[in-house]
């Protein structure tokens, strides 16, 4: 039995009761102002969005507080602070901690984050509200008992932002090193390289896919196995490749439709599907080029192409941009040496570049599973007289 159990079989062997959280919090609405009739300052304002609109120089919340977004896209957004905030288009909670810590109710709210987000009503801008959201029934297990819950959930969400802290910081110090200090040749892609689209044999043709041994990606073999690779969960045969030929080992492969903003170093022979445009370094660059030094300058192109589309219904890159982005080349050597430092930290930090959104999401996962389960309490049983 652990801790939480034997706590519930000391202090409620009979079940927990359950209030709606208007009758154990305080939920109240916020304060409309606009940005040009405040002052600039270090107080942030919490409105519609995920993060403070803006900061100025008052604030009328203090000490632990959780807020919800009023209106627009992100209405219902649950977040949690501990320092002072003005709240403006949107409404705080504050708990009666006689009864309930504000950090438990603050968990709480992120399992039911959905349902919250349900709640949305209107029709140009959606809103959700505070008489709403102050109906939902909160279970309240004894004060001892919420502490421990607390904890077990702080314990996740602690380890999972120093994971994107590390994670942010290795792209600091990835972007520090790619970024030219001095004067150097800036070649385009369409100069660089040699671009085709990959594609999909018909599935229906089994001679394509039967027994085949090429290998041919797709996003999931990123997702699941990193952005160095050199086998695919998919196989093609020779029957399905085209008279072009298979995309040579050392290339580049970009998301350009669809996920946009993907890429990875593929080391053998391959094919693709249509969601990736394929880099081959052309002839005359070979010997001008570190393909892994180019591996990670394309991190800055995958960001290049996330705010280059088209405007249509399907998302694609604005190509004609994508052919004319810019590589910076410096001597093959300082390549190559910018190449080995970041493989070094990347291996130092777990093969951060691949592992740690594994790693992030596996605490994810763990913590939403924890989240449900430890939230998850029989109802007091009524007494029969």
């Amino acid at each position: 039995m652990n801790k939480i159990e034997q706590l519930l079989q000391q202090h409620c062997p009979n079940g927990v009761e359950w209030k709606t959280l208007g009758e154990v919090a305080e939920l109240k609405r916020g304060t409309s102002i606009t940005k040009k009739t405040t002052t600039e300052g270090k107080y942030p304002v919490v409105s519609g969005g995920q993060q403070p609109a803006y900061y100025i120089d008052q604030y009328n919340r203090s000490g632990e507080t959780i807020t919800i977004a009023g209106s627009g896209a992100y209405a219902g957004f649950v977040m949690y602070w501990n320092e002072p905030i003005f709240v403006s288009d949107a409404f705080s909670i504050k708990a009666d901690v006689t009864r309930v810590l504000l950090r438990y109710i603050y968990h709480f709210l992120l399992n039911i984050q959905n349902k919250i987000h349900e709640l949305k009503t209107g029709g140009g801008v959606p809103h959700v509200y505070a008489k709403d959201v102050a109906c939902f029934p909160i279970p309240l297990p004894p004060l001892a008992v919420q502490e421990e819950i607390v904890r077990i959930l702080d314990t996740f969400t602690t380890l999972e932002a120093e994971l994107e802290l590390r994670k942010k910081q290795y792209e600091y110090y990835r972007d520090s090193l790619l970024t030219m200090k001095i004067t150097v040749e800036t070649y385009t892609l369409k100069d660089l390289f040699d671009t085709r689209n990959g594609y999909t044999p018909s599935t229906s043709n089994p001679d394509f896919w039967e027994n085949g041994t090429i290998p041919w990606f797709v996003m999931e073999d990123i997702r699941e196995n990193g952005r160095i690779l050199s086998e695919s969960k998919q196989h093609i045969t020779n029957k399905a490749v085209k008279k072009s030929g298979l995309f040579p080992a050392n290339s580049i492969i970009v998301a350009t439709s669809a996920t946009i903003g993907e890429h990875a170093l593929i080391t053998t022979d391959f094919l693709c599907n249509q969601r990736f445009t394929c880099l081959s370094p052309k002839a005359e660059y070979k010997n001008k080029i570190d393909i892994k030094y180019i591996f990670y300058y394309a991190f800055k192109l995958d960001e290049f192409c996330k705010n280059n589309t088209t405007k249509s219904s399907f998302s694609s890159v604005d190509m004609s941009k994508f052919y004319d982005f810019e590589f910076p080349l410096p001597p093959l050597s300082e390549q190559k040496r910018i190449a080995d430092i970041l493989d070094k930290f990347d291996t130092l930090t777990a093969s951060i570049s691949e592992g740690l959104p594994k790693e992030i999401a596996l605490r994810k996962k763990q913590y939403e599973y924890y989240r449900e389960k430890l939230l998850s309490f029989p109802k007091m049983k009524e007494k029969t007289s």
